[in-house]
């Protein structure tokens, strides 16, 4: 039998994993939309065919978050969600005109198709950078005033910007001749642009939480937390090298690329998780205060336990069927 308080833990992990996985997959293709080159109509259609088969289940992980979020931690989803409810309209907004101008750009009159494109790539941005605004709004535990305003400015840029990396690395892994060499290109680019604003959320995040200043500086913690920026400036170092090699003699290694800003997400995700936890509202509310009843999070847990390994198990078969480098666009 699981313990009452081990619950909102199981509930937090499966959020926080929903979370990573939509950071990583979605994060990709609105990487890939929001790098559009709008003077290449060919580059457009190979980036667009890329990601074609993906884009929309890349959300689901998103949908799950929420979800977990409303009926696992119902009292933090009321705070969020009133918090950063213009940057969510916004996001959604973002999101629906993306699925619009995916559909009606390979259904419009040739003449026209450049507008929709357009309207995606503006889509993009306009999601990434309503994520980055509430990752930023929530780091500094929902303040209001100049300072809170700026660094969530600051963190829709440096969002944006991941986005863009995490997008030109699946283009370097999907794609061939001169659009690799432009996403290897903007690779580099993104790549310094994230690396400014880990430095800015290192910087940030310990003088507006205490209580995450307390952990950074409390062993065992210490040691885990400052390994991260370590790791993280290693691996631009190590990445920017690799970029200036590729592409290699029969495109080894192309992979390298995505593999690593894998490695990035996921360690700068556990940093941020590993900050704020227990809390799951800022210095406000932990998972114990803002749980579900046990006897409902027990039941739910049946549920979820079938529903994301299938989530899963459908992405890593949608993967393998669609790998390998991307073929020419054709709408039939």
């Amino acid at each position: 039998m699981i313990a009452d308080n081990d619950l909102a833990t199981i509930f937090a992990a499966l959020m926080a994993f929903s979370v990573l996985m939509y950071a990583i997959l979605d994060g990709y293709d609105l990487g890939v939309g929001m790098l559009l080159p709008m003077g290449n109509e060919n580059h457009r259609d190979q980036m667009i065919a890329s990601i074609g088969p993906f884009w929309d289940a890349n959300e689901t992980w998103l949908v799950l978050a929420v979800g977990l979020l409303l009926i696992a931690f119902p009292a933090a989803h009321n705070i969020i969600l009133k918090e950063l409810y213009l940057p969510t309209a916004i996001m959604l907004v973002g999101l629906i005109l993306r699925g619009v101008a995916f559909d009606f750009r390979a259904k419009v009159a040739q003449g026209r198709k450049r507008t929709w494109d357009y309207l995606f790539k503006i889509g993009s941005f306009t999601a990434a950078a309503s994520q980055g605004f509430m990752l930023g709004a929530y780091v500094v535990g929902f303040q209001e005033g100049w300072f809170a305003t700026l660094f969530s400015l600051l963190s829709a840029l440096g969002v944006t910007m991941a986005y863009s990396l995490i997008g030109a690395a699946w283009l370097i892994m999907k794609s061939e001749d001169q659009l690799q060499l432009k996403a290897v290109r903007w690779s580099r680019n993104a790549g310094r642009f994230c690396l400014v604003g880990i430095i800015a959320v290192c910087i940030a995040n310990p003088l507006v939480n205490s209580f995450v200043l307390e952990r950074w500086t409390q062993l065992p913690w210490a040691f885990f937390i400052a390994s991260i920026p370590a790791v993280c400036f290693m691996l631009f170092v190590i990445g920017d090298q690799v970029l200036k090699r590729l592409p290699l003699q029969d495109d080894a290694g192309c992979w390298l690329p995505f593999v690593m800003t894998l490695i990035l997400f996921t360690f700068c995700f556990a940093g941020l998780a590993i900050s704020f936890y227990p809390y799951v509202v800022p210095g406000e509310l932990t998972i114990w205060q803002a749980a579900s009843a046990p006897e409902s999070l027990r039941f739910m847990l049946y549920g979820a336990l079938v529903v994301i390994p299938c989530i899963f198990a459908y992405t890593v078969f949608a993967y393998r069927v669609f790998w390998g480098k991307v073929a020419e666009l054709r709408y039939y």
